[in-house]
């Protein structure tokens, strides 16, 4: 057996043409602003009714220039979409945004119950009380 791959300087690269990169970048866009709290808790403001950006930023402890920065987030993963009405910035859901993101759960969640209804019925075959073998002398001399 040969252990020149081992020391390769570089490996040879494979492409799945199959996944769209933008789509999976759009995915990592959209879970990145969902792993903070406060991006959810504005979701979750926004998702009742449109706010003014102002507005948003009363419900949270931090600067407005903070409370722009996660609207920032929101707005590149598509979350959340704005429109200007004179001095006021309007902030309102975009819920298509989330269809990708729950897909993807569906998905995972799908996956996981067959493995574990697998590993049930594995389970279920297998005697309860079965005993591990014994080590030693066999008996037969």
């Amino acid at each position: 057996m040969s252990t020149d791959r081992l020391t390769m300087e570089s490996w040879p690269i494979y492409i799945n043409h199959m996944v769209d990169n933008r789509a999976a970048r759009s995915l990592d866009r959209v879970f990145r602003a969902l792993a903070s709290e406060p991006r959810r808790d504005m979701l979750r403001l926004v998702a009742r009714e449109q706010r003014a950006v102002g507005e948003l930023a009363r419900h949270f402890d931090m600067s407005l220039a903070a409370v722009s920065k996660h609207i920032r987030v929101l707005e590149d993963a598509e979350l959340i979409s704005h429109t200007n009405e004179g001095r006021l910035h309007l902030c309102r859901l975009n819920p298509r945004a989330l269809e990708p993101a729950r897909a993807s759960i569906e998905e995972l969640r799908g996956f996981w119950s067959r493995q574990f209804d697998g590993l049930e019925a594995f389970l279920a075959g297998e005697p309860r009380n079965r005993r591990a073998p014994k080590h030693g002398r066999s008996g037969r001399r």
